[in-house]
């Protein structure tokens, strides 16, 4: 009995190519999902323009996300970091509140600078506001 190995029936150079083409499936539908999601969040776009940029990208695939790319791509990009912007603003504001300490902390420190004198009631009713605002 004779064992095949199926190695041997796929050269080094198939292995590669098939690699090559699995990336490139990969890549494709990366940059389809892109496209569309780009779309669909934008707020300056009707919704007939959406239905029109999502008809064309999946009836023409290739062509849509090339034309979207090649007439959106820095309008996208704006858009990515204005949201990665905001994202990280929510971020620091909630570090911001839960390090320290919320509205209690900033309300007890006005109350030891009213009581040492540093500040007037005016001022410490001024940021007792705030801090609850």
């Amino acid at each position: 009995m004779t064992v095949t190995l199926f190695a041997a029936d796929y050269p080094l150079l198939d292995v590669f190519w098939t690699m090559l083409v699995f990336f490139a499936w990969v890549i494709w539908f990366w940059l389809l999902i892109s496209v569309l999601g780009d779309v669909f969040r934008r707020h300056d776009l009707s919704g007939g323009g959406k239905v029109g940029w999502t008809l064309l990208v999946i009836f023409l695939p290739l062509l849509g996300v090339l034309v979207y790319l090649g007439t959106q791509s820095q309008h996208m990009a704006d858009r990515n970091l204005d949201r990665a912007r905001s994202a990280q603003a929510h971020v620091d504001e909630h570090v911001r509140s839960v390090a320290g300490g919320g509205a209690a902390a900033e309300i007890e420190k006005a109350k030891q600078l009213l009581d040492r004198g540093a500040i007037s009631q005016a001022e410490f009713e001024q940021l007792k506001q705030k801090a609850l605002a």
